[in-house]
């Protein structure tokens, strides 16, 4: 499908999004867009991130809880890969390939060594497969 003016945007269906699904804290994070007929010719290496200063004093673990869900339509040789970022460094990750769907329970980053504030993330990034 070739890309348009009228069917490609980048921005307003794309981050931490608040969803009809999103309940009790639960929030969609999209890289591209999440409206039905909209696309964006994203390339290796374009990324979302969502990030927070936290004291992470007296903490081992920073976790993530989420459901990964990569579209049909990723370009072969290419995969989502779901990182948890600590002052901007990838500390954990993991990679699902196109029109797979997975829960995953365990993703985390150890900043047992780290105290004070930090800067902590979830980033959703385009890669190689």
């Amino acid at each position: 499908m070739a890309l348009t003016a009228f069917t490609s945007r980048l921005g307003r269906s794309q981050g931490r999004l608040a969803t009809s699904k999103a309940t009790s804290g639960n929030y969609a994070f999209v890289l591209g867009d999440d409206e039905p007929g909209r696309f964006f010719e994203l390339a290796r290496g374009d990324y979302a991130e969502v990030t927070q200063e936290t004291d992470l004093t007296d903490i081992m673990l920073v976790r993530a809880l989420l459901r990964l869900r990569v579209p049909a339509s990723t370009p072969n040789g290419f995969a989502w890969e779901a990182s948890l970022v600590v002052d901007g460094t990838k500390c954990a990750r993991m990679r699902a390939q196109a029109d797979r769907e997975r829960l995953v329970t365990d993703l985390a980053a150890n900043v047992s060594k780290l105290s004070g504030l930090h800067t902590i993330g979830m980033r959703l990034e385009l890669v190689a497969a």
